[in-house]
């Protein structure tokens, strides 16, 4: 009873600052699949076929797989799973951490992020912008709330000994999510080996067996 009840109470709390998007110009405007339409956002789907289903997601009581290198998973519902998201400015996931795991620094180019602990403990953290970089950290417990300011880099960390479970909604249908290591390390092509030493201040060898991981 008291976890549906605070689960109600932050998904109010998500609504209330769902404003990131623009405000809709109709009831709703369910994404219309396979579209070659180019829009900001999706075209919309003729209303008069639109369904309950459209509106519908199932499966966020379902445990993520967080047998992976760090150890977590990220269960994503923005307007890609859930057509009726679309134009409302608004998404939301579940995400999984295993004992020690972490959901890496990353960010959200479009949306601000607000977090609710539903089990086990959880350090969460952003830092500041240019210059002063500051790292903004806390402990999290079940049933405690944190928000993480759009576009800056942010993280969680699993401190227990058991699996933890957190609830995310951010302000937009397509947050869009930047992993730090994996964007730098990762990007196709490859950032130039000569760029990264410098940046980071490390060995042109560290920077390749880095690239070689992503």
């Amino acid at each position: 009873m008291a976890q549906s009840v605070l689960l109600i109470c932050f998904l109010g709390l998500a609504f209330a600052f769902a404003a990131a998007d623009h405000s809709p110009l109709q009831d709703f405007c369910v994404a219309q699949a396979g579209s070659s339409v180019l829009v900001n956002g999706l075209p919309c789907k003729d209303p008069k076929t639109v369904q309950a289903n459209d509106f519908s997601f199932s499966g966020l009581h379902l445990p993520g797989n967080t047998s992976n290198p760090v150890g977590s998973k990220v269960t994503p519902v923005t307007v890609t799973q859930l057509p009726g998201l679309n134009t409302l400015g608004i998404s939301m996931a579940r995400i999984d951490i295993a004992p020690w795991g972490i959901n890496p620094p990353h960010t959200h180019p479009r949306a601000t992020e607000i977090l609710l602990v539903l089990e086990g403990t959880l350090e969460v953290g952003f830092i500041t912008s240019n210059p002063n970089n500051r790292l903004i950290s806390k402990i999290l417990q079940k049933g405690d709330v944190f928000v993480f300011p759009q576009g800056l880099i942010h993280y969680q960390r699993n401190t227990g000994f058991g699996n933890a479970v957190a609830l995310a909604a951010l302000g937009s249908q397509n947050p869009g999510v930047i992993t730090i290591a994996n964007t730098v390390f990762g990007s196709t092509p490859d950032i130039s080996i000569d760029i990264l030493a410098k940046a980071f201040q490390i060995d042109k060898i560290v920077v390749s067996q880095i690239q070689s991981k992503f």
